[in-house]
């Protein structure tokens, strides 16, 4: 299958980061993601309920995102894979997620993940 639904630059603020005063702090967040799923259904009915709901998806992203502290992005990214897995008709999701004021010299820094539906990562819980 090679269809899929993606959200670019999902920008919110998020409380993130290792250090002391970044633990009081909110700061921004850029999240693409990649859905990996079947359109055809949806299309051949122009019906919501078949497809990926993007509004919906990303409002979960940000509450998810927002709802506690996250020393590392890596622990949010996983977080927010294994959310998409378990609650959404996807076989395979990309994420990549950018902390943009990070480094003063870079643009933006982050991770980007890919991860399978059925696979040990889901296990971690995090």
């Amino acid at each position: 299958m090679t269809d899929s639904v993606f959200i670019h630059n999902l920008s919110f603020l998020a409380s993130i980061g290792v250090l002391d005063w970044e633990k009081n702090i909110q700061q921004k967040l850029e999240l693409d993601v990649e859905l990996m799923t079947d359109i055809r259904p949806a299309a051949a009915r122009e019906d919501l309920k078949l497809t990926l709901d993007y509004a919906a998806i990303s409002q979960r992203l940000i509450a998810t995102a927002q709802a506690q502290h996250h020393d590392l992005l890596e622990t949010l990214v996983e977080k927010l894979a294994q959310l998409l897995l378990e609650e959404f008709n996807t076989s395979q999701v990309t994420l990549t997620l950018r902390k943009p004021d990070a480094v003063p010299s870079a643009t933006s820094v982050g991770v980007r993940i890919t991860r399978p539906l059925n696979t040990p990562a889901q296990a971690l819980r995090v």
